[in-house]
């Protein structure tokens, strides 16, 4: 026997069944806009109360609506910590590079200015004809002090009293030596006076003064003194002259920049002129010489036309 369908709903029963739905649409009219965002738009269209709502929805309620609300903004704080993870990542990273590198300039800074970089030796470079343990006693006040706070004006002070020092440079070698790197002089003769034989170089700076002529050094007689301009091109000659000929060479004599004469020990003289030209000059004096043996006098005033006799 087959079993008869079931009863149509009664009014009662339909209006039981619709009144949660006018009621949740009273309900959520008012609902803040904050509240629905980001909720899908069939939620916020059955929320609104619009026509033609989506089947499947007459259920749904206030508390439904707020716990989607909810866990879609759950989702969207997940997505913002994400990626703002990211950017405080790299800026912790960048802040502790940055911070490493203070702490090494400034540790480094620190130390080069504590006793830890303090100077315990010194040593002089360069010195020829000085005795480099005689300077190097003069700076000894510089013994214990930071390297990176020597004072140059007290190495400066101690170093005058060398005349035959043109240049120096300080050199600190870490983390407890420094060097001294001095440029002599280089002398081109001596000045006959009353008080003796002055040693001078190019620059007219005295050097040194001896009651005998030392050995090696030429005479210098030049009209004006170590003031004019004549005595400039005499420096320019003496320093310009091969080695061999600056070893025989006994005295120069200039009144003018013009008329420059050289002396060897030999008796050769010879007329070199002005300074213009001294390289030139120079190699032309040297084959004039290999060429002309037993000459007493040779010309390279021009080294173009030289003249020996």
């Amino acid at each position: 026997m087959r079993r008869p369908g079931p009863l149509p709903p009664s009014p009662e029963e339909t209006e039981s069944v619709q009144a949660p739905t006018s009621r949740r649409r009273v309900v959520d009219e008012p609902r803040d806009p904050v509240e629905l965002h980001g909720v899908p738009p069939e939620h916020s269209a059955a929320a609104d109360g619009v026509a033609g709502e989506p089947e499947g929805l007459e259920g749904l309620t206030a508390r439904d609506v707020w716990r989607a609300a909810r866990a879609r903004r759950k989702r969207l704080r997940a997505e913002i910590r994400r990626f703002t993870q990211r950017s405080r990542r790299r800026r912790l990273i960048w802040l502790g590079a940055l911070g490493a590198l203070v702490l090494l300039v400034g540790g480094s800074v620190i130390a080069a200015y504590s006793p830890l970089f303090a100077v315990e030796k010194i040593t002089v470079a360069g010195a020829s004809s000085l005795d480099p343990a005689t300077i190097e006693a003069a700076l000894e006040g510089q013994i214990g002090t930071p390297l990176a706070l020597v004072d140059e004006s007290e190495v400066k002070a101690a170093l005058i009293a060398f005349p035959l020092i043109e240049t120096y440079a300080l050199e600190a070698r870490p983390p407890h030596d420094l060097t001294v790197r001095i440029v002599e002089r280089t002398p081109i003769g001596v000045i006959e006076s009353d008080a003796g034989y002055t040693l001078v170089d190019a620059a007219g700076v005295a050097l040194s003064t001896t009651a005998e002529q030392p050995a090696g050094q030429p005479v210098l007689h030049v009209d004006g003194g170590i003031d004019s301009d004549a005595f400039e091109s005499v420096g320019l000659v003496v320093r310009s002259v091969p080695a061999d000929v600056r070893e025989a060479l006994v005295e120069v004599t200039a009144s003018t920049v013009d008329d420059v004469t050289l002396r060897l020990s030999s008796g050769l003289t010879v007329v070199w002129g002005s300074a213009e030209e001294s390289v030139e000059k120079a190699r032309t004096l040297v084959a004039a010489m290999a060429a002309n043996p037993g000459a007493s006098r040779i010309d390279v005033s021009s080294p173009d036309v030289v003249v020996a006799g």
